[in-house]
Formats: C-alpha cells, structure tokens, sequence
C-alpha cells in the first residue's frame, strides 16, 4: 500500500517545505510504516552544517511526529476525506540519536500507538536509514478541532 501526496494533504494540515513525509507504506489501526527521501540540496543544509551538511535532529523528530500524525488522521471516519479534527503534538521524551542523516538518504519511519487515554494518544516511534536505526522518540498527540 502506497498512498499519493493527496492522500497525505486530506490527513494532515503540513505543505512543503514542512511536510517530511513522501510515502505512506504500510498502516495497521495501531501502526504506521512512511519514507521520505532526503534532497540532497535541501536549504537547510547550507547551514547545518556548511561543508559537512547533517540533517538536524528535530526535523527527524518532526517526521516521526506527521507519521504519527497521518496514523492518528486515519483511524477517524477510516480516513476518508477532509478531518473535523487534526492531531497536535503534545509531548516528547526519551529522544535518542543514534546515527546521522546526510543529504541524499531515505527515511524509513515507523510509529505504533501504546495507548489512548482520554483525547490523548501515546506513541513511540523510530526512524531508520538503511536499516539501521537513527532516532527514536515517545510522544504523545492529542486531537483538536480542525479551523480549515
């Protein structure tokens, strides 16, 4: 199962140049597996860092947390069509970086629900490239009225 950019844009409210999340590859009502490949002449590399460019840790962070996201987006009315309410994130913690991420690699993303408790919703997720593991990150995201 791949999903089209358009399916992503009905789900969540993120456009480029903040959208860190090109495919949808598998999805469960508990998991979530998504890519995005890396340019590798992505602005921000000018200056994170000049000559020896790295991927910065919070935008990895920040692609876990849309894949959360676009997991959250889906188990409402099966995902279909524009939402009455969007994820917004509301915790982190336990944040380990493992590896770095350079110009021109995919991200492998998986994200798993652990719990709901009330309109909270307690995830973990890990991100990868080449198969081996570069960050992961417990986050939690509670789901608001969306103010299209």
């Amino acid at each position: 199962m791949v999903a089209s950019k358009e399916e992503i844009y009905r789900a969540i409210p993120h456009r480029p140049p903040f959208l860190w999340v090109d495919r949808i590859i598998a999805r469960t009502e508990e998991t979530i597996a998504t890519e995005k490949d890396i340019p590798e002449d992505l602005d921000v590399f000018a200056g994170h860092y000049p000559g020896r460019p790295l991927m910065p840790g919070v935008l990895l962070c920040e692609a876990i947390f849309q894949s959360g996201a676009l997991l959250l987006s889906s188990l409402q009315d099966g995902g279909e069509g524009p939402n009455d309410r969007v994820p917004v994130l509301t915790r982190i913690s336990n944040a380990k970086f493992k590896r770095e991420v350079k110009p021109g690699d995919t991200l492998q993303i998986k994200v798993k629900i652990k719990e709901q408790v009330g309109p909270a919703w307690f995830m973990k997720g890990s991100l990868k490239v080449a198969g081996k593991t570069a960050v992961k990150v417990d986050f939690a995201c509670a789901l608001v009225e969306n103010e299209r």
